[in-house]
Order: structure tokens, then sequence, then C-alpha cells
């Protein structure tokens, strides 16, 4: 069973999507928090799997919430996935630079939703190969929204094959598309994944893109 923990300040949003999520026979909700700081406080006390994190909250924001879970090793287990609208597309970048395992906007199919739990969950963030693609081409690589951060000495820890992978995965190519390209098994693909992320620091896939991007890995238009 995933344990969910819904964070919005609106009562009437909170309910519609724990309605929703209760009613998948694999998902529960733990949990709802009001604004970010009640986030924060009800991860420790609850540890969930899933947050479902809004942006815009009073006291503590989505952002700044996650950026504390993430820097909390005692909720290393505990995901988030961000909820935000694509008119905001400035958020998708620090939201991936705070820690989140992913995003949605608010208007996303209810099934689309209970899978995108199912996946940050499971640590396959961003959702989809086609997302990662157009959010990252449109905001990672432009120096005027990101600094490089990663250099590209970091990744000599990696070997050449996992530094193909995360290239790989920087263009938006999920874990069976990268083992097709290869001819790997899908289960090689993810641990070569897997062994990258923890050479890296990388908390999630999501992070992971982000390296990719940071270090010149992966340059925008790459395919």
């Amino acid at each position: 069973m995933i344990r969910v923990l819904i964070a919005d300040d609106q009562a009437l949003i909170r309910a519609g999507f724990a309605a929703l999520i209760n009613s998948a026979p694999d998902l529960e909700v733990v949990g709802e928090a009001i604004d970010g700081a009640d986030a924060v406080r009800q991860c420790i006390a609850l540890a969930p799997d899933v947050v479902l994190m809004d942006i815009r909250m009073p006291r503590l924001d989505g952002l700044q919430a996650t950026q504390e879970i993430s820097a909390n090793p005692d909720l290393a287990g505990v995901h988030v996935l961000i909820l935000t609208t694509f008119e905001a597309d400035e958020y998708v970048v620090a939201a991936l630079r705070a820690g989140a395992g992913g995003f949605l906007g608010k208007g996303v199919e209810p099934t689309e939703l209970l899978d995108a739990v199912r996946v940050v969950a499971a640590g396959d963030s961003l959702l989809s190969p086609r997302a990662t693609r157009a959010l990252i081409d449109r905001f990672l690589a432009q120096p005027s929204e990101v600094q490089l951060t990663t250099s590209p000495a970091e990744l000599e820890v990696l070997t050449d094959r996992e530094r193909e992978i995360v290239a790989m995965v920087g263009r938006g190519l999920s874990n069976d598309q990268i083992a097709e390209q290869l001819y790997l098994s899908p289960l090689t693909a993810k641990t070569h994944v897997n062994r990258a992320m923890s050479k890296l620091g990388a908390r999630d896939r999501a992070q992971l893109v982000v390296i990719a991007y940071q270090s010149g890995l992966v340059r925008a238009g790459d395919a």
C-alpha cells in the first residue's frame, strides 16, 4: 500500500484528491496538510511514501517544504510530487532543484494522477520521457534560468556505461527504452541508473536529469 500525504491550503482540493486516491486499491491517504510547514511536520510524524504538494501555500510554500523534506535524512523514503500549473513554468526548475521527484498540472486526468503517484513512489520520476524532454529543453538548458552547479569532473566517479545511461536519462529515455537501445534487460538498465544515482548523490531520477544538464553531459536539442 502506497501511503500519501496531501498538502494544499484549499480544503475542497484536498478533499477531491483524497477521494480519488482512496478509490485506488493500492493507495491510501494518511494525512492532509494545510500548508508547507504542516506538510513537513506531518512527514516527520507519518513518514508517507508520497507527498502530493501544492506550490502556493501560506507560511511555507511547497518548494521550501520540499527542500526541507529532501534535506532531512530521516525522510529519505519520502518522495514529493509537486502540483503546479504549466502557466507558472518557472516553478518547474525550482521544484526539481528542491528535490521533487516529479510534477503535474492541476488539470491532470484522474488516472494520470494515480499513475504518477505510483511512479514517484517507485523513484521513477518526471512521469514520462515526453515531459522530461519538453521541460528540460525549455528550462534547465537556459543559462539565464540555471547556473552550472554540477561540474563535469564530478561525473568521473561513473563508468563509461553509467555516463552513457545518465545521458540517456537526461534526454528523457525510460529504462525500457535504454534497455532496447543498449541491448540490455530492463532490470540491468534500472540497476545502472540506480548505481549512477547512488554515486552522484541523486535522490531520484529527477535529480539525475538535472545533473545531466548542469554538468554539460546533455545539452538542449540532444535527441
